[in-house]
């Protein structure tokens, strides 16, 4: 269903749908489209902190915190990571307990493990310049494909094709109206006819905006992808877990197993276990069931 926006956005709208519908993507459906994000966009678009520059560090930063968490929550964090960690060499060389309390409240706490491992590699490999190439990029620590080529997009305005939730979302909803099982490689062509490649930054930017506003409109269409599968629930989770653990570690400097089992009221056993696994994965030292940051 269309949602309440201004008449003319609804009227953008109803012709896309219609043209589609009636001839598939078509040049005139393929302008229609291009012209219906851009013009949301440029009237609608979110001021997000990070649409403020194009210094390839803060786009890393931000990139790699919008993977798993909410835009909302990241513009906070966003520029708090940015004051205590302002370039690529003051995050590379903080103790690995600071990188960690300030992603608190992030969730995933492995990716500010790989952005620190990817700022000591951008300073050893790379003399400190982020290298503006998609595969390169795909081979540094938390950095797949899609969000190599964001970061490419938004750094460097080049014309990179990829697919993401919201790109997903777009594209099943306005070309694949009657479908289910919709896969990426059926998606990725119309992503790369519609690029806008005068500039793929306020591209990207829009795509982002108009999937969002998509979402809160219409049953997803995500759910009709190929790759649709239900985030996990994350109440009682070990996810949960493992952050309050983490955020107890960084808090307290050391702890003990018992002290950890005693302040989380959890199973001994399930507490006992995501300690190790927080161990062996590098987030806190244990020396003779004492537990410390790194």
């Amino acid at each position: 269903m269309i949602g309440s926006l201004d008449p003319d956005q609804n009227q953008r709208e109803r012709r896309l749908l219609d043209a589609v519908q009636a001839e598939g993507a078509t040049p005139e459906a393929i302008d229609l489209f291009r012209d219906l994000i851009l013009s949301y966009f440029r009237a609608h678009g979110r001021d997000l902190p990070w649409r403020h520059t194009t210094d390839p560090y803060r786009i890393l930063v931000s990139e790699i915190m919008l993977q798993q968490t909410q835009v909302e929550r990241v513009a906070v964090k966003y520029t708090e990571f940015l004051e205590r960690f302002p370039d690529f060499e003051s995050l590379a060389r903080a103790p690995r307990s600071e990188v960690l309390l300030a992603w608190q409240g992030m969730g995933y706490n492995r990716r500010a493990i790989a952005l620190q491992e990817t700022a000591k590699r951008v300073m050893d490999e790379y003399g400190g310049e982020l290298p503006a190439d998609v595969e390169t990029l795909a081979t540094f620590p938390g950095i797949g494909k899609a969000t190599a080529a964001a970061i490419v997009a938004y750094a460097f305005n080049m014309p990179v094709v990829y697919i993401e939730t919201n790109i997903r979302r777009i594209f099943i909803h306005f070309f694949f109206q009657d479908r289910e099982g919709v896969r990426d490689d059926e998606i990725l062509p119309l992503v790369e006819r519609t690029l806008y490649r005068e500039n793929p930054r306020e591209w990207y930017s829009a795509m982002m905006d108009y999937g969002t506003v998509l979402k809160k409109r219409t049953a997803n269409p995500n759910r009709r992808s190929a790759s649709y599968s239900r985030q996990s629930r994350f109440e009682g989770s070990d996810r949960q877990i493992r952050g309050r653990i983490l955020a107890l570690v960084l808090e307290e400097g050391t702890v003990t197993e018992r002290e950890v089992i005693l302040r989380l009221c959890e199973e001994p056993g399930r507490v006992k276990r995501i300690l190790g696994d927080l161990a062996r994965e590098g987030f806190v030292a244990e020396s003779e069931g004492t537990y410390t940051c790194r």
